[in-house]
């Protein structure tokens, strides 16, 4: 393959140096060569860059069109600027030392006037996808359809009143799914991002989401016939763009997969912006749905808590991020999964140089919380004292009511003959904070 020349000249692969590294491009705690239990950082970590952001984001808002200009943007035609683009995005992924990379289909290839062109556009790009793979290592950790841009998604992809756009989509992603299996992909998402309603005066609820099971059975479907192995998952969202997602938050997610027998199919994939939107913690999203064994990947990022749209910055707080990689450690890790980040630079931030700094940021702060999270679990305070807390339903009749043995006649003639008044005890959670502080400022 033709070696392209180089779009970030100035900026040598990013080394690590250590906590006490004084260069600014430098990482201080993301070693993705240290071996730890076997396996290197980078393989438990295994960061992804989102290339809707990092490669396609301009630095544009609800109320202004973008400030940042590429020189790889400058070309005759748009087939080869996206080729032009996909090279600097390799050499990007190289140099931030980053295993994966993710993609919706329209990021890196334009659309065309009909579907045929726009297959045939995405089918060049996966051609040098595909050879610029090979020559770096970089892997796909998952493709996606961009079911949400384009005006006949207007009113939603799977969940539309028109049958038209259904057929449309099902092709769309039919396509996406073949695309990604043959870029090795490893998992593939589902983001609804239309798949909810405005107004219920329009809107037959009990319809649209049968329509979106069926859609999700048809995926599950093909991708047996094809042979793609990857893992499927469900990117909860609320709020925007629709006022009523069907995909609100992991809990609501849980429900419609069991609901309609997908639950074997599909694991989620957790971002933080969202679980905020959603009024929730990250962590008490990750714990959801590993609860109930659907822990898949995370979409590293964070939201301004004083905004109410979804700002996509990265994450740099080291305390949500223990928390939260306490709760993934704890579940067995992501699999297959991984953590993209689906972040965005600031509309100030023009420079190319930024993309690194805003990177070498997230990185950095999920790899100190990596390293924090597995002192804490293995020192077991937490541990042992949840555990301490729960044990009056190891023995005795507390076993008896977990394992369905103990009805309400049988507690109640317990508690009027021999236990009484329940004597309160503290849940102690200041303490427990001050724990957690102890790690991470010790």
């Amino acid at each position: 393959m033709k070696k392209s020349r180089a779009h970030f000249p100035t900026v040598a692969p990013i080394a690590y140096e250590g906590p006490g590294a004084t260069r600014p491009l430098a990482f201080r705690h993301y070693n993705p060569d240290e071996v730890i239990d076997g396996r290197t950082m980078a393989e438990h970590l295994r960061f992804s860059i989102a290339y809707w952001h990092a490669f396609r984001g301009v630095g544009s808002d609800p109320f202004g069109p973008g400030t940042i200009v590429r020189p790889w943007e400058q070309g005759r035609d748009a087939l080869s600027v996206a080729k032009t683009r996909m090279d600097a995005a390799f050499e990007f992924f190289q140099k931030i030392r980053a295993p994966f990379y993710c993609f919706h289909d329209r990021d890196i290839a334009p659309e065309g006037r009909t579907l045929a062109e726009s297959n045939k556009n995405l089918d060049a790009l996966v051609a040098h996808a595909q050879d610029l793979q090979q020559a770096t290592g970089v892997k796909l950790l998952w493709g996606t359809a961009n079911l949400f841009s384009h005006p006949r998604y207007m009113c939603g992809a799977a969940t539309n009143p028109d049958a038209h756009v259904f057929a449309y989509a099902a092709a769309q992603v039919k396509k996406a799914l073949d695309v990604t299996k043959q870029l090795g992909g490893e998992n593939y998402v589902f983001w609804g991002g239309r798949e909810g309603y405005e107004t219920l005066l329009n809107t037959d609820l009990k319809r649209e989401q049968e329509h979106l099971a069926t859609f999700l059975h048809l995926a599950v479907d093909y991708a047996k016939s094809i042979g793609f192995t990857g893992q499927f998952l469900i990117e909860p969202k609320p709020k925007e763009p629709t006022k009523h997602q069907y995909d609100f938050d992991v809990a609501s997610g849980i429900a419609f997969l069991r609901t309609h027998g997908l639950e074997k199919h599909f694991k989620f994939n957790i971002e933080t912006n969202h679980a905020t939107l959603a009024g929730h913690s990250f962590q008490h999203e990750i714990e959801v749905a590993a609860a109930a064994g659907m822990l898949g990947s995370i979409d590293a990022n964070s939201g301004d808590l004083l905004l109410g749209w979804d700002t996509d910055q990265f994450n740099t707080d080291v305390r949500e991020l223990t928390l939260a990689m306490i709760s993934i450690l704890r579940a067995g890790g992501l699999g297959s999964g991984g953590f993209n980040f689906d972040a965005k630079l600031r509309r100030p931030s023009i420079d190319p140089e930024d993309l690194f700094h805003a990177h070498i940021g997230g990185m950095d702060a999920y790899a100190l919380a990596f390293k924090l999270a597995r002192r804490i679990l293995a020192d077991g305070k937490f541990t042992q004292f949840v555990q301490e807390r729960y044990a009056s339903y190891d023995t005795g009749f507390g076993r008896e009511i977990e394992t369905g043995r103990a009805g309400f006649r049988q507690l109640e003639k317990l508690v009027l003959t021999r236990l009484g008044e329940p004597t309160p005890r503290s849940g102690r959670q200041e303490y427990l904070e001050n724990l957690l502080l102890s790690y991470l400022h010790g």
